[in-house]
């Protein structure tokens, strides 16, 4: 990889291709997997990251909202794409491109089911989720008599899948409600099923579920983060590799004398004769003022340089006193050391929020093409 000039984003579609084998190899050979490319493929580049897992074979993907997919389509992508959270206004756009609604409350399945109508539709694909706990999105258990009779008798759409979402896979504290929701979720498909008269695609599992309730894979299962090489438990995460790295590079060093501050509001004051290194990444590149001041660690030649002072907009400093450095020189933000979950516990968050916080005024480099 050549030297960092710039604020970049790293995207290695090698290590995308071993994590999905990684996670496929968990699975039964039958069973289909779905690639979560929702926001950005989690604050990466969807479209690269599209195009690779196509290339693998990925049965299905899921964005979360409908113009997500049509950026896919207008990339070329062709496989079958979930919209996991459609707004009916969307709905013309949705069918022109031949995206699949998750139809989650009467309202929303009335409502496309007219937009189904007026465009002339018939057997199109749509997938009814179903609220097994999570209590977000989804019909209730009560209701699978409701959408039967709706879709009576009806030509214009065909039901393509059954899902929902469990809400806490990772915990194995929770592990009582997880399979209460998986219980539930099968008593819903026996019944939808036996009275639909025909087997849907049935999906629950996430990636930690994935891991944690292989029994419950049903015919397809879904992977977001795992697939970037971020899961719930260090055996796991063992087994992934990152595919994106945050690196930037030192654009001046300052000699810091004692009593002297750095930064607005002067919220970082040496006791002593400190070098500091000012990096042109902020709050507006997606590292937000929760890491300044001493909380966070980034990655100098691999010795780690704390935040110090307030996040500015555009610029961070880190204070590399005892590590040697010239301006120019590369620095990770996160990557393999620290990982974006390292990286995000500084600041008491998640990866998940961290990556797709990643403005896309950072550049992407995709490796591995």
């Amino acid at each position: 990889m050549p030297k960092t000039l710039e604020t970049v984003l790293e995207i290695d579609l090698n290590a995308l291709e071993h994590n999905f084998k990684y996670l496929k190899s968990r699975l039964r050979p039958n069973t289909k997997f779905l690639a979560v490319v929702k926001a950005f493929a989690y604050g990466s580049e969807a479209i690269s990251i599209a195009k690779k897992m196509e290339a693998l074979g990925i049965d299905y993907f899921a964005v979360a909202y409908t113009k997500e997919g049509i950026a896919l389509r207008k990339a070329g992508i062709g496989k079958p794409i979930l919209v996991l959270h459609p707004q009916p206004i969307h709905f013309d756009a949705l069918i022109e491109n031949c995206l699949e609604p998750s139809l989650y409350s009467p309202k929303i399945l009335q409502e496309f089911i007219a937009a189904a109508k007026q465009n002339n539709q018939k057997n199109y694909p749509v997938h009814i989720k179903f609220n097994t706990g999570l209590n977000r999105l989804g019909f209730s258990r009560n209701d699978v008599d409701h959408i039967l009779n709706l879709l009576k008798d009806r030509e214009e759409l065909k039901i393509t899948s059954l899902l929902s979402h469990l809400a806490a896979t990772e915990d194995p504290n929770e592990r009582e409600f997880t399979l209460k929701q998986i219980d539930t979720f099968t008593d819903i498909v026996l019944d939808f099923e036996e009275k639909l008269g025909y087997s849907p695609l049935k999906h629950i599992l996430n990636t930690s579920g994935i891991i944690n309730y292989p029994e419950a894979q049903f015919n397809m299962v879904r992977s977001g983060i795992g697939l970037y090489g971020l899961g719930n438990e260090p055996e796991i995460d063992s087994q992934l590799k990152p595919v994106v790295a945050l690196k930037t590079v030192i654009s001046q060093i300052h000699k810091i004398e004692p009593h002297e501050s750095v930064g607005y509001n002067r919220a970082y004051s040496s006791n002593t004769q400190r070098v500091t290194a000012t990096l042109p990444i902020g709050h507006a590149d997606g590292i937000g003022r929760q890491y300044g001041n001493g909380k966070a660690f980034v990655n100098v030649h691999g010795k780690m340089a704390p935040i110090i002072g307030n996040v500015c907009m555009d610029m961070i400093m880190i204070d590399v006193t005892d590590i040697q450095c010239s301006e120019g020189d590369e620095v990770v933000i996160f990557g393999e050391h620290p990982n974006a979950d390292t990286f995000a516990a500084y600041a008491n968050t998640i990866s998940y929020e961290l990556l797709t916080a990643i403005s896309q005024r950072v550049t992407r480099v995709i490796k591995g093409v």
